[in-house]
């Protein structure tokens, strides 16, 4: 929690947007300048909303992982405590945060976390000649591979993987490229690979599901929405309707697993951007 000198209260770190910024940027770069901590973002837990002199506010919350910094207190934020979530509920200044600490208790820490990605747009399918896992992301899709380098960053990656078509690696390359790591072939989460042993493409998202740490997967549209809608019917998730699980071009589901390789929390976003 944070002490804010001009309010004398105490909250959790936040901000308003920058010009052209989406909200995942925003809480990254304010956890940054309100406790000089690094860190990457995990589920998303819940939007608040309070009325200002300006009008209606809207704040979002997401679970992150510190990973380093030292806090400087400034005018902005003067003071800054790690505490349980017990006592942070006694010092928290606003009711209506309270629900995001009992939602951020409920979660607990990620054991794993996977980014599953469904590559951006690529050139028209009836003007390829060529075999169909050869053909490549548009200039669009290139694009959205560009930004999902910056989104997908914000969670930290550990490893990236991918399906074997290149539109699939394409779209990961220029993350894996800046982060120095190399892409793992992943063929049973192709289109071909789920068609052949759907059986088979769910038990490797679980074996993946084991696997500390955060890994982005790039897949495919005929892919994401079966294994999404699988884990989310397993683990009956608030908000996640696993027979109409959206799968975008260039979009993010983000799933978070606890130590049993439970699905804990499914969060989608839907434009490359954030």
């Amino acid at each position: 929690l944070v002490h804010r000198p001009k309010y004398d209260d105490w909250s959790f770190p936040k901000g308003k947007l920058d010009g052209g910024e989406t909200m995942p940027f925003a809480a990254v770069r304010e956890i940054a300048e309100e406790t000089g901590q690094a860190c990457r973002l995990g589920p998303l837990l819940g939007d608040v909303h309070y009325a200002v002199a300006e009008g209606r506010k809207l704040v979002r919350y997401w679970a992150a992982e510190a990973r380093g910094g030292e806090f400087t207190p400034g005018a902005e934020t003067d003071e800054l405590r790690w505490l349980d979530a017990a006592a942070a509920a006694e010092l928290l200044s606003y009711r209506h945060d309270l629900a995001i600490l009992e939602r951020f208790a409920e979660l607990g820490p990620p054991a794993s976390v996977i980014a599953l990605v469904r590559h951006g747009k690529a050139g028209s399918r009836d003007q390829w000649d060529g075999d169909d896992a050869l053909r490549p992301l548009s200039g669009s899709g290139q694009e959205q591979a560009e930004q999902l380098d910056a989104l997908l960053g914000l969670f930290g990656p550990d490893r990236v993987l991918s399906a074997p078509p290149v539109r699939c690696r394409d779209t990961v390359a220029p993350l894996a490229t800046r982060l120095a790591l190399p892409i793992g072939e992943e063929p049973l989460l192709s289109e071909a690979g789920y068609i052949a042993d759907p059986g088979a493409a769910l038990a490797r998202i679980r074996e993946l599901a084991h696997e500390p740490g955060v890994s982005v997967v790039c897949s495919q549209g005929g892919v994401i929405p079966h294994l999404v809608g699988a884990l989310a019917r397993e683990a009956i998730l608030p908000g996640v309707n696993p027979d109409d699980v959206p799968a975008r071009k260039g979009s993010t589901w983000l799933l978070t697993f606890d130590a049993d390789a439970a699905l804990r929390a499914a969060d989608y976003y839907e434009r490359p951007t954030g």
